[in-house]
């Protein structure tokens, strides 16, 4: 499918499966992508406001230039996304979703939801992610490092390696035992 109008509103579109396709500078607000196919595209200069994604593969497609905000992804894979080239990505939410090969560094993305995925082997270095929420996620591999974490929740998530003296994570909630990892920057024996 080729999108031909430059901007789309309140539309659904369901079960596309599109490889290697530039869709660039388009504009779709409020609209809904289900069961569709992403692979290697090219979303340059494009914006997403307010769009929902359910049941998509979203896979090494470029952002370059792209405007999120407030996008909703659910049971969706968008993975090896570099979301360090997007101009804006305000509040993404992430649900029962498979984010893994993904960049944030040095994003400034407070609020974001990633609620019960899988982050394997993402960066999320600088970023700030001030008052996120990160419950029942599995982090992997990931990279936290000056990483501000100040009031995130990060109960149920497991598998962080988050080094308390490189990372803010001032008032942020952590379960136990996982919040054990923690304490592995110090150095110390508990017996």
């Amino acid at each position: 499918m080729s999108f031909h109008e430059e901007n789309y509103y309140q539309q659904t579109f369901a079960k596309l499966s599109l490889s290697s396709e530039a869709i660039q500078a388009k504009t779709f607000e409020e609209c809904i992508f289900e069961d569709s196919r992403f692979i290697n595209c090219s979303f340059e200069k494009s914006r997403f406001l307010s769009c929902r994604f359910h049941g998509c593969v979203i896979s090494a497609v470029n952002v370059l230039s792209c405007r999120f905000i407030r996008p909703v992804f659910r049971k969706c894979k968008v993975l090896g996304i570099d979301w360090t080239k997007v101009t804006f990505l305000r509040e993404p939410e992430f649900y029962d979703c498979q984010i893994d090969l993904s960049n944030f560094r040095m994003l400034k993305i407070s609020k974001a939801k990633i609620i019960n995925c899988e982050a394997k082997e993402v960066e999320f270095a600088e970023t700030d992610f001030t008052g996120a929420i990160f419950t029942g996620t599995d982090f992997e591999k990931s990279r936290f490092f000056k990483t501000n974490l100040t009031g995130a929740d990060l109960r149920g998530a497991k598998n962080y390696n988050i080094d308390i003296t490189n990372n803010i994570i001032k008032k942020a909630k952590f379960s136990y035992p996982e919040a054990m990892s923690l304490l592995n920057a110090l150095d110390i024996t508990i017996e």
